[in-house]
């Protein structure tokens, strides 16, 4: 009965130990909220790492919870989507644009805000996923020509375009001329009428360019491709490409378990411009450097570690 009493008390004291040391290793590394396992995601591309980086990374140094990686999934939104819905995953990146048309299957919606708190309700709704604070950057469709043009023609803008389009050469893969939104629309919003039209595959594009094979060329608005090869970006004026603004969701049953993971994640709302992810990208996929270096870098110098 003694034995049984010390070994009970010993015991006891063993727990208390450990249990003080968790609550000094919380307390040494600002780590807040309870501990657990989250899987962060990303769709198989260079924006993508480094998005999913950038959140692992704020969750590593600012929660107390074990981050796991799930980059690169093939097939993107078709997968990363019912993984979400069956758990396998916790979060990833994604596109308003994306989430509404592709994933919901809704109508275009041209206004930035409204697309945004629509594809908000309807996640929330229809998946129980949890749309947070936008990262700041659209990465949609635009024209691109190189920076000397567009300073000789003193070109800002699509509707600037139309004024002299027929001066230049458009270049574009084929089946942006086949779509409904694509080419032929896009030419009739803005009185587009180019000396030549090409089709061409999508990843010589910009080496088209850069050997004036083409003037103009359409363009993802982050592309790395953009700084590389001294690119200016023209404004789509009157929104005819739909938003394509990024931000992280979350399964609403892994923010009800820790809702910290909203809080550290919103303090990336409005943080990443366009111009910046395009220096982040053209890190990665021209510089060749680690996607998990360049998201340390850029949270540091944003002052969010």
């Amino acid at each position: 009965m003694k034995m049984r009493n010390v070994i009970l008390v010993t015991l006891a004291a063993v727990l208390l130990v450990v249990a003080a040391l968790a609550g000094c290793s919380t307390q040494d590394t600002g780590e807040t909220g309870t501990t657990g396992v989250v899987t962060v995601a990303s769709k198989p591309h260079a924006e993508q790492f480094i998005l999913g980086e950038i959140m692992a990374i704020m969750l590593e140094e600012k929660t107390a919870l074990e981050i796991r990686r799930n980059f690169g999934i093939a097939g993107g939104t078709s997968n990363l989507h019912p993984a979400m819905e069956n758990g396998e995953i916790d979060m990833y990146p994604e596109y308003t644009g994306t989430g509404w048309m592709f994933v919901l299957k809704e109508d275009v919606i041209n206004d930035p805000d409204l697309i945004y708190q629509s594809v908000k309700q309807k996640y929330q709704e229809q998946y129980n996923i949890t749309w947070l604070e936008q990262f700041g950057f659209n990465n949609t469709y635009t024209l691109a020509l190189p920076s000397t043009l567009a300073e000789e023609y003193k070109l800002k803008t699509f509707t600037d375009l139309g004024e002299v389009s027929e001066n230049f050469v458009f270049g574009a893969e084929f089946d942006f001329y086949e779509r409904d939104d694509g080419f032929n629309a896009l030419a009739e919003t803005y009185n587009l009428n180019f000396k030549e039209t090409k089709d061409m595959d999508i990843g010589l594009k910009y080496q088209a360019i850069d050997a004036g094979e083409v003037d103009v060329i359409n363009a993802f608005s982050t592309d790395g491709a953009i700084k590389r090869f001294n690119l200016t970006v023209l404004e789509d004026d009157k929104q005819f490409f739909p938003p394509y603004y990024c931000a992280p969701i979350v399964r609403t049953e892994t923010l009800e378990a820790h809702p910290e993971i909203a809080d550290v994640l919103n303090e990336l709302a409005g943080i990443i411009t366009d111009d910046v992810m395009t220096e982040l990208n053209y890190e990665v996929d021209v510089q060749n450097r680690e996607a998990a270096d360049v998201a340390h870098e850029f949270l540091e110098s944003a002052g969010l570690l």
